[in-house]
């Protein structure tokens, strides 16, 4: 194996808790009804252009993003719709949602059902990045950034590489590890895709050293893909986040508010290049994406392929239920997920994994006051102070706050979980965010 790579500031070791990684990835049943939240992406929300009675196909354009940064929205089922509805996401808001009822299964008729993996790549490169918008595809990372949007460069950058994300360093989390094993061809030629779309030459797949068997199978893969090379990287969180997996890569730093393509990188997650395969050869919307549902407490969890718009009550029901000690169900994984405050929570595109704690595991440690041990600090992969930017919190120092860079905090949670006073620094650097947001909002800055 090649040497493993790193990032160099802060970050922390975890229990892995990958109870999945074994399991194949097996398809969701069709549900009776799916929630589409029309906010499936970063940006504004999509527009629709169905109404109720409308009858639809499985793969069929059901609301516009209209704006450059936002997302198509397609039925991920056949069927009636049934109401436009507001409808809680998984942030706990009420958000405008296309509510469809199910009928069997019939795709739309542009799709491609192949019959092997489709190789020739034949579009160009402005056509690649129109189908990646028509076809709704977003970062499957988790932020849902619209795919096409960061394909298009500002003017004056460029690209020399394409990053695609294998890391999943969160605890419990295997879709994106089984998507490796299962779709490595796939993934590779969106890769590929991607590359074209760029115009850039090389291309690095990062995957942490705990998946010996994906880094294997990509590395056999990868001999027939000119350009692409896949880097084995020490087990480390947060790995996964952009800055800190550019760094482990190619030794760049992105200043401090700037994006990747500041140091000539484009980062996408290997579902983002599986996405983006089906979408320029076989013609697919996401309609559909691989989900882990796990829990120490959780034994019939796994890695299934499920439409966009199940809730989270079907898929769960579909692996057996709750037991009785299931306290707390978190969108996510368990570092930087949110919990859910209802199980019938829609699964959006930017759904990565479920996970079911009990209330032991769940439970808040008691706060006490800080013992200035430096933890927190020591932790901090941005090298920030969370223990003053909590206290510029409290105090609602907002002015101090934006110095001391609040807004560069990528919510790892590191500093939360390393504390030993049990101080909620990362809710207060949220809260703290949240607030600045608004004010420059305000502002229009």
């Amino acid at each position: 194996m090649k040497r493993l790579k790193t990032f160099s500031i802060g970050g922390i070791e975890l229990e892995e808790k990958k109870y999945t990684a074994d399991k194949p990835i097996k398809t969701a049943s069709i549900p009776e009804r799916v929630i589409l939240p029309l906010s499936q992406s970063f940006g504004t929300p999509s527009v629709p252009i169905v109404k109720r009675g409308d009858h639809v196909k499985t793969g069929q354009l059901i609301a516009k993003g209209e704006d450059f940064i936002s997302s198509n929205l397609h039925a991920s089922v056949t069927g009636v719709v049934e109401k436009m509805d507001e409808w809680v996401d998984s942030s706990g808001y009420n958000k405008k949602a296309i509510i469809i009822k199910s009928e069997p299964d019939e795709w739309d008729e542009n799709i491609i059902q192949p019959h092997s993996v489709i190789t020739d790549i034949s579009l160009s490169k402005k056509e690649i990045i129109e189908r990646i918008k028509d076809k709704g595809i977003v970062g499957m990372g988790g932020a849902g950034f619209p795919t096409h949007v960061k394909l298009t460069l500002p003017p004056n950058k460029v690209a020399e590489y394409l990053i695609i994300n294998g890391v999943e360093c969160e605890p419990f989390l295997t879709s994106d590890h089984r998507l490796m094993l299962e779709k490595g061809d796939e993934i590779l030629i969106g890769t590929q895709i991607l590359m074209k779309a760029l115009d850039v030459q090389k291309a690095i797949i990062g995957i942490e050293a705990n998946k010996p068997d994906a880094i294997e199978h990509l590395e056999k893969l990868s001999a027939n893909y000119k350009g692409i090379v896949i880097q084995p990287l020490k087990i480390k969180y947060p790995q996964g986040a952009e800055k800190q997996l550019i760094k482990a890569l190619i030794n760049r730093e992105v200043p401090s508010g700037k994006l990747p393509i500041e140091v000539g990188c484009i980062v996408q997650n290997v579902g983002s290049a599986f996405a983006v395969y089906e979408a320029v050869q076989l013609n697919k919307p996401l309609i559909e994406r691989i989900i882990t549902i796990s829990g120490e407490q959780f034994p019939n969890g796994g890695n299934f392929l499920v439409r966009i718009g199940t809730t989270i009550q079907t898929l769960i029901n579909e692996c057996g239920g709750l037991s009785d000690v299931a306290a707390k169900i978190i969108n996510g994984g368990p570092m930087m997920g949110k919990a859910l405050v209802s199980a019938d929570v829609p699964i959006t595109k930017g759904t990565s994994g479920i996970l079911v704690l009990s209330d032991a595991e769940s439970h808040r440690v008691p706060v006490y006051n800080c013992i200035r041990c430096g933890k927190c600090i020591a932790v901090c992969c941005m090298g920030l102070e969370p223990v003053l930017l909590e206290k510029t919190v409290e105090n609602e120092n907002w002015e101090m706050a934006e110095r001391e860079l609040i807004r560069n905090c990528i919510e790892c949670g590191s500093c939360q979980y390393t504390c030993p006073a049990g101080r909620p620094l990362l809710d207060m650097i949220r809260l703290g965010k949240y607030v600045i947001n608004q004010k420059n909002k305000q502002k229009g800055n």
